[in-house]
């Protein structure tokens, strides 16, 4: 199978590698040059034999707007788009809307895996419909970790379900991260008494009913930076936690662990704290996040 990939940032760039170690023809594209396989867009459809597949890999919001826009003028009937990027769930409507009368046809799909995924494998939700999630199975299954696939794929539903699932997973994240730099704070605190907070992490991978990926790489942050003295307690929030709790207040689901998880990411941007530290620690660690760098 050949796919083309428009943006090789962090994610984009390891999906190429990994999609090429196992077998599959990628042709990339990005405006940074440097990272490239072909000059453009048009380079990039004319490489890829038909019906295409094209895997969009850029920032949510308007760059995928445009990017989309672009490949509805430049895209024949049969050709398959795929959105891997963050986008809110209610952009596919639009981008469906969009691609439909042009016959090009189009799928949804939540990518977790971070920079850890071109070893690891990533986590795929993805949304679209039964005949389009088939013909690009391919894809996922040499994206998604090793071992049974519903472990690590999951068909959520129709075009607009994967983005929705990734949304709903990132708000859990949130809460999840907040609980383990709340945890780190409170140890923290009393030196009097705890000498050894990075061992205290590292002793809960094994055994305990709270380890998890997440808390092995606060374990491998803790062991670059074991007091977390060179990062600022400042933590962006990328979109999809604020998305979660509006989708909460719509449907009146409570939710109270996952907002609280987000307004102490505001509380960040006031007060350095050593809490936020610990997030902005961990979403370094799993996804490259730029992180404040401590005067």
């Amino acid at each position: 199978m050949h796919i083309g990939i428009i943006g090789l940032g962090k994610m984009g760039a390891n999906m190429r590698t990994r999609l090429r170690n196992a077998g599959l023809t990628v042709t990339g594209y990005d405006r940074n040059q440097d990272v490239a396989d072909v000059a453009s867009v048009d380079e990039l459809i004319a490489a890829i034999p038909s019906p295409r597949l094209v895997w969009i890999m850029v920032p949510a919001g308007a760059i995928t707007d445009s990017v989309v826009n672009e490949l509805a003028e430049k895209l024949e009937e049969g050709d398959l788009v795929i959105d891997g990027g963050n986008s809110r769930f209610t952009e596919d409507f639009k981008h469906v809307e969009l691609l439909a009368p042009k016959g090009i046809n189009y799928i949804d799909a939540g990518v977790s895996g971070g920079v850890w995924g071109v070893t690891n494998g990533y986590g795929l939700m993805v949304g679209g419909s039964q005949e389009q999630v088939e013909r690009a199975m391919p894809v996922f299954d040499a994206l998604r970790p090793e071992g049974p696939r519903e472990e690590g794929f999951v068909h959520a539903g129709e075009v607009g379900a994967g983005h929705y699932a990734k949304m709903v997973h990132n708000g859990i994240e949130y809460a999840m991260m907040q609980a383990y730099a709340e945890g780190y704070e409170l140890l923290e605190k009393r030196s009097d008494l705890i000498k050894d907070v990075p061992g205290i992490f590292s002793a809960w991978q094994r055994g305990t009913v709270v380890r998890s990926w997440l808390l092995e790489l606060m374990v491998l942050a803790l062991k670059e930076d074991p007091t977390l003295a060179n990062i600022e307690g400042y933590v962006e929030d990328s979109g999809e936690g604020r998305w979660t709790i509006e989708e909460a207040i719509d449907n009146a689901v409570p939710v109270p662990t996952i907002a609280a998880s987000i307004f102490a990411r505001f509380v960040s941007r006031q007060d350095d704290s050593p809490a936020m530290k610990a997030v902005a620690a961990l979403r370094n660690q799993f996804g490259g996040h730029a992180v404040k760098k401590a005067d």
